[in-house]
């Protein structure tokens, strides 16, 4: 069973066209974005408990963690997730069925990421996992995509150099280049760039694309901490609407729009996260306005159980924007993708033949 998408028997016509509407994916984790019935099949297969008898009522529980209203409570969904996909052929369908799903809803580019060393203790290998995610990637050719590399932002330094050893292994290896760029993840508060500059260090010198979870669970400035420290990217970046409220802040927000990075905004899981109030209180707008380069995202499409067209729409309705401005996001995201060219030129067209 595909993961719910916009029924093309009932939606409206408008429904319709944005889910047709391009789109570009930089930020979903796959470990938070399974099929709520490959979730459940994973489970039985592996003798692991679930916490809902049907795929539904699953959806459902993950639903629940997801809207506690934290960014730590949000996370205890992924301990399910991790456990149930610990196998090569479970991780294997997982990104095959994100690749599917993403392309069924209107993806023309994709980067999917995930932490591999965090299935260490169920016994499988980072280099194991990562071929085995990259295996399912590509069968789906329709879909440009690629895989991003995690460290988890808590741990010590020595562990995110293991999680950089395994990223520089498959750094342009296989599908699409294979691993095409190194994140931060995890919780945030506490933990800045600078804990980890040595090993980010590495992966700059190693050539390989940074996106830095920043801004997401602590303040404005880290914005800009995970750029001097080399990210292209930045996942979230919500509290930059601190500074956009802030009498000095405007020298804040220049140094990032100055310096190129682009956002990977996710409305619905920074809702659920505490990060905003609402879908209508959300910055990205005023982001957008204020001159950043920005896109939107799905971040976990089950654990936030949104699809990235339902984000889409969200927009449109909540925030004031148009079409015009979710596909001018959408072209920012295609120029700031760390895939090679070809797959960038590839997403572009697509958007200059949308009509």
């Amino acid at each position: 069973m595909p993961w719910p998408l916009p029924d093309p028997t009932t939606d409206s016509p408008a429904a319709q066209r944005l889910r047709r509407l391009p789109k570009v994916l930089l930020h979903e984790h796959l470990d938070g974005g399974l099929r709520p019935a490959t979730l459940l099949a994973l489970l039985r297969e592996r003798g692991l408990p679930s916490p809902a008898p049907d795929a539904a009522a699953l959806a459902q529980w993950c639903q629940a963690q997801a809207t506690a209203g934290s960014l730590a409570q949000y996370l205890k969904g992924f301990a399910l997730t991790v456990a149930a996909m610990a196998t090569p052929v479970a991780l294997q369908r997982v990104a095959r069925e994100a690749a599917e799903d993403a392309l069924a809803d209107g993806t023309v580019l994709a980067e999917f990421r995930i932490a591999p060393l965090l299935f260490e203790a169920h016994g499988l290998g980072g280099d194991t996992a990562v071929q085995a995610l990259l295996q399912g990637l590509a069968e789906v050719p329709a879909l440009p995509s690629g895989l991003i590399v995690c460290a988890m932002r808590h741990l010590p330094e020595h562990e995110t150099e293991r999680a950089v050893d395994l990223a520089l292994r498959w750094q342009g290896q296989g599908h699409n280049g294979g691993v095409v760029g190194f994140d931060l993840a995890g919780a945030e508060a506490g933990h800045p760039p600078s804990e980890h500059a040595r090993a980010l260090r590495r992966v700059r010198d190693a050539g390989l694309p940074l996106t830095l979870h920043a801004g997401e669970a602590d303040a404005a400035p880290r914005v800009l901490q995970a750029v001097q420290h080399g990210a292209r990217r930045i996942g979230h970046g919500v509290r930059l609407a601190d500074a956009l409220d802030a009498a000095d802040g405007r020298p804040l927000l220049d140094a990032v729009q100055a310096s190129g990075a682009h956002l990977e905004l996710c409305p619905t899981s920074n809702l659920h996260t505490g990060a905003a109030a609402s879908l209508a209180a959300h910055p990205i707008g005023r982001l957008w306005r204020a001159g950043l380069s920005l896109s939107y995202h799905t971040d976990n499409r089950l654990i936030s159980m949104v699809s990235h067209s339902d984000e889409a729409a969200n927009l449109l309705a909540h925030q004031g924007l148009a079409e015009a401005d979710l596909l001018a996001m959408a072209r920012a995201a295609a120029q700031a993708s760390f895939l090679p060219e070809a797959a960038r030129v590839q997403a572009l067209a697509a958007m200059d033949t949308w009509r």
